[in-house]
């Protein structure tokens, strides 16, 4: 599937009708919006020294289980990254 948008930062790329994938400018991976309910909770991801997925981990880990009312890929990359 192709990314709803591409703001500079973040990227949404979703998999399916229930989870979107978020990625970093480089097209790391940095974690997934599940949909709950009605709302978009995200769950931060990052990558151990071989490359696995570690969930919980990454750079936005201080954003776990921030939720979003729709798949918007400015406001998502606006919230997640504020500092």
């Amino acid at each position: 599937m192709t990314p709803l948008q591409r703001p500079p930062g973040l990227s949404l790329r979703p998999l399916n009708d229930t989870v979107c994938a978020v990625f970093d400018a480089l097209g790391q991976p940095v974690g997934n919006l599940k949909r709950i309910g009605a709302v978009w909770k995200f769950k931060a991801v990052g990558l151990t020294a071989s490359g696995e997925l570690e969930p919980g981990g990454g750079p936005l880990t201080h954003r776990h289980n921030a939720v979003f009312e729709r798949l918007d890929a400015a406001e998502v990359s606006a919230r997640l990254l504020a500092d």
